[in-house]
C-alpha cells in the first residue's frame, strides 16, 4: 500500500473534529534559558512521509500564530534563528467491541491523530521542548471544523511555553 494517502489521511484525520478533548503532553530541558529564544526557523525531519502543501502549511499557521503569541518570531535561515522548529503527524486506528454483547454487536472504529512539535537549538541540535497532542477524530467532520481543532490543540499544545522554571 502507497504511504503516501494514509499519510496525508492521517493529517486530515489529524485535524478533525471529535466529542472527546485533546491529550497534551511536554516535557523541557530545565537548563536552558528560555528568555534568550525569541527567533526561530522551520526545519523539515528526516524518514518522515511527504505531506501535502496544503496540510503543512495550515499546521505551519497554526503554530506560527501560537508562537507569535509567545513573542517568537519566524525568521528565513538556518543563521538568524534562536531556535529550529519541526514537527511529525501520526494517526492510529483502533477497533472496539461494544461493551454489552449482541447478536449484532459490530467493532466500532477508533481514530486517533497525533501532533508532535520539536524544537532544538541550532548549534548543536539539543532538543530543549517538545510536546505532543493526541486526539480521537472524527474523520467526517468539514474543513473549517478541522482547521478549528487543529488551532485549538496547537494552542493548547503550547499554552505552556515558554515553561515556568
Amino acid at each position: 500500500m502507497n504511504r503516501f494517502p494514509l499519510f496525508c489521511m492521517t493529517l486530515l484525520l489529524l485535524m478533525a473534529s471529535s466529542t472527546l478533548s485533546q491529550d497534551v503532553s511536554y516535557k523541557f530541558d530545565d537548563t536552558a534559558n528560555f528568555s534568550k529564544f525569541k527567533t526561530y526557523t522551520w526545519v523539515y525531519f528526516k524518514n518522515i512521509a511527504p505531506i501535502d502543501n496544503l496540510t503543512d502549511e495550515q499546521i505551519k499557521a497554526a503554530v506560527d500564530a501560537a508562537l507569535a503569541q509567545k513573542g517568537l518570531m519566524k525568521v528565513a535561515g538556518d543563521s538568524n534563528a534562536d531556535l529550529f522548529i519541526g514537527y511529525q503527524t501520526n494517526e492510529f486506528i483502533d477497533e472496539q467491541f461494544a461493551e454489552v454483547p449482541t447478536s449484532d454487536a459490530s467493532p466500532r472504529t477508533i481514530y486517533t491523530g497525533k501532533l508532535s512539535i520539536g524544537m532544538y537549538t541550532p548549534a548543536n541540535h539539543h532538543l530543549v521542548w517538545s510536546g505532543l497532542a493526541s486526539k480521537t477524530l472524527d474523520p467526517k467532520a468539514n474543513p473549517q471544523k478541522r482547521q478549528k481543532n487543529l488551532n485549538k490543540a496547537v494552542a493548547k499544545l503550547l499554552k505552556n511555553y515558554p515553561p515556568s522554571q
